[in-house]
């Protein structure tokens, strides 16, 4: 199954900034709920983890990342990720994400398309639950994004011109951590979306 998004997500930092945490593979990772990157293979090939939590049951996802492009001066980002769990379920992730100027020198604007093809158990929630279920997770990596960016300090005149921590020397960014990503908290929230899209017209 595949699923296709398409997403902006307003920032109130300048583009230098949200830049800066784009280009580092490391705190991309960091923002996003339950993942973290492991091993660092080379200069693009990476190994991470997705930990979900239901209740008191935990589930670890394995996979590998590959930084497809990093292009500076577009301030664009593409990566593929891939996964499996034990139980024989795999995913696939084709990333691409840039930085856009936003309406005042002081903001920016996140721009992202994936393509998202799911196989096993999680395929069997169909496209409009999986659809649901990455809006929510989309929505809280972008909360911990502009977190990170806005941690940073304010750029110089310049803004940064290096594709990456490694390129320049400076230490990879380490965003504040994130807590495990909750499955059954996304649960409640597709049942609250459910009941207000059957009932929201009666009331």
């Amino acid at each position: 199954m595949e699923v296709k998004l398409d997403k902006r997500y307003p920032l109130d930092v300048e583009p230098a900034r949200a830049w800066m945490v784009l280009q580092d593979v490391r705190a991309v990772a960091g923002c996003m709920p339950g993942a973290a990157i492991t091993e660092q293979v080379d200069d693009t090939h990476y190994k991470g983890t997705v930990k979900v939590k239901v209740g008191p049951a935990n589930a670890a996802f394995g996979g590998d990342i590959e930084v497809l492009a990093l292009d500076p001066a577009a301030m664009k980002l593409q990566l593929l990720g891939k996964g499996a769990d034990r139980s024989g379920s795999s995913a696939s992730m084709n990333l691409t994400a840039h930085v856009e100027a936003g309406d005042t020198a002081a903001t920016s604007v996140l721009v992202g398309e994936a393509a998202v093809i799911v196989n096993g158990k999680f395929a069997q929630f169909g496209g409009r639950m999986m659809s649901q279920v990455s809006d929510m997770l989309l929505a809280q990596f972008a909360d911990n994004f502009r977190a990170a960016a806005a941690a940073l300090p304010a750029p110089q005149a310049a803004p940064p011109v290096a594709s990456a921590a490694a390129a320049s020397g400076a230490p990879a960014l380490s965003p504040a951590p994130v807590r495990e990503l909750n499955a059954l908290g996304l649960a409640w929230g597709l049942v609250k979306n459910w009941c207000a899209g059957m009932f929201g017209r009666r009331t």
